[in-house]
């Protein structure tokens, strides 16, 4: 696919093909560190590409640019060539703050099915994965065979196909000692760090009962249009696709799961709850649903309670809130406190999350902290959330082995701009885990 490409032409490229390309690419030369053979910079620059370019691709990248002043924008890739135009016009637009490490090359920017290839094919030492989560687990495959440290937002995957994709590709960066650093940016927050060493501790005694919200209105939606192929409306649509988004349970409240399996220091065993769909019916909003409600067992006899929907007129609430033996613990972004014998809540000030977490990459990469590799930790997470929408789906009780080993693979057989079939909303009792879609 040639630089700039409008993404509209007919070339395409097969679901066997997208994974078999993703080994494409060499190492870069590495200096090693002296702690443990740590890769570590060769130059003092650190050169960044951006491998979806929408708003988190592009905010990712400004935060890249304020976690250092030794960082540069090298590249740029997107599917459509507008989102990636309109990326590059807007880091730019921030040469005041930023000079020309905001500033990238128009040889450097990419569009089309294969950008994400041309990005990590550039002389860049980490990139950022930042696409719908249904196409992270390729991206991630092909950065690492090609030797580049990661920042991979989350969500990792849409299905279990994918989860032990990002599993096995976290192994080999271990093997390269590669960095890899996901976007759950509450595990770089102080306040969290703070409140965790705390329950530790024993602040609230032994943790044993967890619930954990993401409630809110409605996001944005993209209507369909005649000129476009089903295929790319479902692209431009993404969030209400399950084989993009992965629904708003996986996309959205993984980030309050991820605090939970912290807390436990482990991921559940088991899930089952409910789901639906009753305030948004339309077409335009795909076939997820706007709601669930599921419990999750833990080892140890202990449980979780997930709540998470999207549906206009209803109050928000973003939180985990933990019960111990000896006290409770509650959370949200920028807040911590534990109630009880132990009380406590941070007042210290820390640093923008979404920045830290790039320092704490950068850090991990120069080989300035011991390395980083979180490849492994948010897969279990995102199956967390997997499992979870699954049990709602299926309506039946998931078990974490049961939702390891399932073959369902939400990936169209061909990534190509044509029909793509519009799926029936889950219906549990008839939806089957292992279904072919």
């Amino acid at each position: 696919m040639t630089k700039n490409d409008t993404g509209a032409s007919p070339d395409s490229i097969t679901r066997r093909r997208f994974i078999a390309t993703t080994s494409v690419g060499a190492a870069l030369p590495l200096a090693t560190s002296a702690l443990g053979g740590i890769p570590v910079m060769r130059k003092d620059e650190i050169r960044v590409g951006v491998i979806g370019c929408g708003g988190r691709g592009t905010g990712a990248a400004m935060n890249a640019l304020q976690a250092s002043p030794d960082v540069r924008i090298h590249a740029l890739g997107d599917l459509f060539a507008d989102r990636m135009t309109s990326s590059r016009d807007g880091l730019r637009g921030q040469v005041e703050r930023y000079g020309d490490r905001a500033s990238v090359p128009d040889e450097n920017c990419f569009a089309g099915w294969d950008a994400y290839q041309d990005v990590i094919a550039t002389d860049c030492d980490y990139v950022i994965l930042a696409t719908p989560p249904g196409f992270r687990p390729q991206h991630f495959e092909a950065a690492i065979a090609a030797g580049k440290h990661v920042f991979m937002e989350k969500p990792v995957a849409v299905d279990p196909v994918g989860i032990r994709k990002v599993l096995a590709a976290a192994r080999s960066a271990d093997d390269q000692k590669l960095s890899v650093v996901a976007g759950t940016q509450r595990r770089h927050e102080k306040c969290y760090l703070e409140m965790i060493d705390r329950i530790r501790n024993g602040a609230i005694g032994t943790p044993l009962a967890a619930r954990c919200y993401w409630n809110q209105s409605g996001l944005w939606s993209i209507d369909a249009r005649a000129d476009r192929s089903d295929m790319e409306n479902q692209l431009r649509n993404w969030l209400y696709h399950t084989w993009l988004s992965g629904d708003h349970i996986v996309e959205q409240h993984v980030h309050n799961m991820d605090v939970v399996n912290w807390v436990y220091d482990a991921h559940p065993t088991e899930v089952y709850g409910v789901g639906g769909r009753q305030a948004r019916t339309d077409p335009k909003y795909g076939h997820i649903y706007d709601h669930f409600s599921l419990e999750y067992s833990y080892p140890g006899n202990r449980f979780a309670h997930s709540m998470c929907r999207q549906q206009e007129g209803t109050p928000g609430r973003v939180e985990e809130r933990i019960t111990g033996t000896e006290g409770h613990a509650r959370s949200h972004s920028g807040m911590a406190e534990i109630l009880g014998p132990n009380a406590w809540r941070f007042e210290g000030r820390q640093t923008n999350p979404y920045v830290q977490e790039h320092m704490d990459l950068q850090a991990s990469m120069r080989g300035d902290t011991a390395r980083l590799n979180e490849g492994q930790r948010i897969a279990e997470s995102t199956m967390t959330a997997i499992m979870g929408r699954e049990a709602a789906y299926t309506g039946q009780l998931i078990t974490w082995d049961e939702a390891m080993a399932s073959t369902l693979d939400l990936s169209p057989l061909a990534y190509e701009f044509s029909e793509r079939t519009v799926h029936d909303v889950a219906i549990p009792g008839v939806t089957e885990l292992n279904r072919t879609v």
